[in-house]
């Protein structure tokens, strides 16, 4: 069973399945966690003439037994580790589940766009559910086709002038980098942003990263908040209002972790377009969910599930529901 000890993990055979797996594994390293793997299955019932409008239900022994399976291929692939992995097979909705197991865990992660189970709906129900509700941060794991697994493939983001070049150094699964030495985490001053910064300056610190905040503005980057503003406003005065609201925000966020250095940006643009296109040059990008208000309201709401549709590394997202590492697990 989870414990606030464990990396939750879904797994349904699937290559992103396995690929989650790893990362979770190598995340539980680093944080000294244990692993837990759960694959999820639903037997539907359906009607069956001539019963006099009784209903059966399919015998779920053989489909319980291929989940297993898949767990055992799970387990197989993290032998070796070090790690203390549990596992177990449950029935009923796949987000369903994991959100309910997440009241335990200290970190839920999942790949996305697999083929069957949860993982292909990853990016529909599962990818709206878990992250919005989960009980502690959400890490979905991209799925890179394996066409594009190849020593030195690089992918180049229009911001490589802030970040420089892409960490390379391969991790144990196939389509990311680890360990995680740069990480974005997008602010806009709302509740949800703060608590997504908070974890994000936690991991920064875990790892040893390099931690970027992002504070989007669309001021002329196509149809946004300021692009309807008449010309007599100054942008650049709202870009130094919101670079000051977001020192604000940093520096008290920082009041207890003096050994940490964050990059401040003030950028041009939607806050789903900046992290997606940051997202091909860092390791993790960190966003709060169901944001709003703020400083200026810029960047959270939908930003999130745009982020987990379109982002080329791991996204955490955090939500005010989510524990942040340090606190007391009775307030949530």
């Amino acid at each position: 069973m989870t414990t606030p000890e464990t990396v939750l993990v879904g797994v349904d055979g699937s290559m992103a399945s396995l690929d989650a797996a790893a990362w979770a594994a190598a995340y539980a390293q680093q944080h000294g966690l244990g692993v837990h793997l759960v694959c999820t299955y639903a037997v539907p019932s359906f009607a069956a003439a001539g019963l006099d409008g009784g209903y059966t239900v399919l015998d779920d022994t053989a489909v319980a037994a291929s989940a297993r399976g898949v767990l055992d291929e799970a387990e197989a692939a993290l032998a070796g580790r070090g790690l203390t992995v549990t596992s177990d097979v449950a029935s009923g909705d796949a987000a369903a589940v994991l959100v309910e197991m997440s009241r335990d865990a200290a970190l839920v992660v999942v790949g996305s766009r697999g083929r069957g189970g949860f993982a292909e709906r990853l990016l529909g129900t599962v990818s709206s559910a878990l992250p919005a509700h989960a009980h502690c941060p959400t890490v979905v794991i991209p799925y890179v086709p394996p066409e594009q697994d190849e020593p030195g493939h690089s992918r180049n983001g229009a911001r490589q002038m802030h970040l420089g070049e892409r960490n390379t150094q391969p991790w144990p699964g196939r389509h990311t980098t680890l360990p995680v030495r740069r990480i974005v985490v997008g602010v806009d001053g709302s509740a949800a942003a703060e608590v997504a910064l908070a974890r994000a300056i936690d991991e920064a610190e875990a790892w040893g990263a390099e931690l970027t905040a992002v504070a989007a503005v669309p001021v002329t980057a196509g149809p946004g908040l300021l692009a309807w503003l008449p010309a007599v406003v100054d942008h650049e005065s709202v870009l130094r209002d919101v670079a000051e609201g977001l020192d604000v925000v940093l520096d008290q966020a920082l009041r207890d972790h003096p050994d940490v250095t964050v990059r401040r940006l003030v950028l041009d643009g939607t806050g789903a377009a900046l992290l997606t296109e940051f997202s091909t040059v860092v390791d993790l990008v960190v966003v709060g969910s169901r944001g709003r208000g703020g400083f200026a309201g810029l960047l959270l709401g939908s930003t999130s599930q745009a982020v987990l549709h379109h982002s080329s590394c791991p996204v955490m997202v955090v939500t005010t529901n989510a524990r942040v590492e340090g606190d007391d697990a009775s307030g949530w």
